[in-house]
């Protein structure tokens, strides 16, 4: 679950780590009672959008090509920003040509930056322990970084079962070169840093720009949080931070019947049940030379109506020009598959052409249901054989529309 930058500032703060002084602001005198009430004499405009490079977007309704972070020396100013970013859509490296509406403002005061550096706490799959990252190229695209300058990504693994110690942050320290009375600032910013991470069940935090402000003070100018939502039972203030608006309508309504879902810029809309056959399955069909446009597991104890709204999810993309359902029954019956295939295909009018591949329990009666339900469904033998049928039956769909 991803939250906002304010919200993400709230709650490190909780924790010691230092941040510029911030107001959120649903709306534009919000945000100009909010400058009014920091110290100025500059003031910092953000949009709150879950997306990175804000500042160097550009809103769709604005000619001048200004982003969604702009330095503001007068209340008026803040005012006038305010106006052009709220309700507006703003474009970013990550939003896609589609943008986001801007619907909350965050207005900072603002800082005198000496230096800018990277920091990043992440859960590195390969060691199986919390990673810190850190360089020296702060305010750049990290995996910019990686790619040209990695010599310049420190990583300090740290051990879960003796947690971070001063050893670990003086090694993150050294690393970015610190001296002096922001050496010593660092240190309590990493142990804080991991600190909040752990306790708070999160999946990454990001730190781009950290600074060194020209008071010698380390401190987080921008932040990005992500959280284990598996946690999120134990995190309700978490929890409560949930913007649904910033999130896909699908993968709201995949959640809701408990679906793992992400969508995807394909057009064959896949169905399955496992993480690990699903992914299998994109594979196979991009090795086939198509484009998946989902991801969706079902899961292995699915109902027929979880089925059939699963089925719903994948034809509301209206780039889903076929569909292939690719499904191995152990926990999962064929049978209820197909039950919850047949039901959703003659709800919502199946226009596109689905093919169909079950295996495992009661496979002869899920297939059996199928071949009497009256509807054009392609039945295929093995994965292979379902993979090239749908490429091929949806480049001929997408052919004839």
């Amino acid at each position: 679950m991803n939250i906002h930058e304010y919200q993400a500032k709230e709650l490190l703060e909780k924790y010691n780590v230092a941040v510029p002084k911030g107001i959120a602001a649903m709306s534009v005198e919000e945000a100009v009672k909010a400058a009014e009430s920091l110290p100025g004499p500059l003031y910092v405009v953000k949009s709150q959008i879950h997306a990175g490079g804000r500042g160097a977007g550009h809103f769709t309704n604005d000619k001048q090509g200004k982003g969604g972070v702009r330095l503001c020396k007068t209340a008026e100013e803040v005012k006038d920003a305010a106006e052009a970013m709220m309700g507006n859509t703003l474009v970013t490296i990550q939003t896609g040509a589609e943008g986001k509406q801007v619907n909350r403002l965050y207005v900072t005061d603002g800082v005198d930056i000496d230096k800018e550096y990277y920091c990043s706490v992440v859960l590195d799959r390969g060691t199986s322990r919390v990673t810190f990252m850190v360089s020296t190229e702060g305010g750049m695209d990290i995996e910019e970084v990686a790619e040209k300058t990695p010599e310049k990504i420190t990583h300090v693994d740290i051990d879960p079962v003796t947690g971070m110690s001063g050893f670990h942050a003086r090694k993150l320290a050294f690393a970015l070169g610190l001296e002096g009375a922001a050496f010593k600032s660092s240190i309590k910013f990493f142990m804080s840093l991991y600190k909040a991470f752990v306790e708070l069940d999160a999946a990454i935090v990001e730190i781009n720009p950290m600074i060194v402000t020209d008071k010698n003070e380390v401190m987080a100018l921008d932040a990005k949080m992500n959280f284990d939502e598996n946690a999120l039972f134990r995190q309700k203030d978490v929890a409560d931070m949930r913007d649904e608006t910033e999130e896909d309508d699908n993968e709201r309504e995949a959640a809701n019947w408990e679906l793992s879902y992400v969508s995807m810029d394909g057009d064959i809309g896949c169905m399955v049940n496992g993480a690990g056959l699903a992914m299998a399955t994109m594979d196979i069909i991009k090795l086939k030379g198509g484009e998946p446009a989902n991801f969706l597991d079902v899961g292995g104890g699915a109902t027929a109506e979880r089925v059939t709204a699963a089925f719903k999810i994948i034809l509301s993309d209206p780039n889903v020009k076929g569909i292939l359902v690719n499904i191995f029954g152990g926990i999962m019956k064929c049978d209820v598959i197909a039950e919850g295939v047949i039901a959703a295909a003659k709800e919502v009018n199946l226009s596109v052409p689905l093919v169909v591949r079950l295996e495992g329990t009661n496979v002869e009666k899920g297939k059996e249901m199928m071949a009497n339900s009256g509807l054009p469904i392609i039945s295929a033998d093995n994965l292979d054989d379902a993979a090239e049928k749908a490429v091929a039956a949806t480049k001929e769909a997408a052919q004839a529309a």
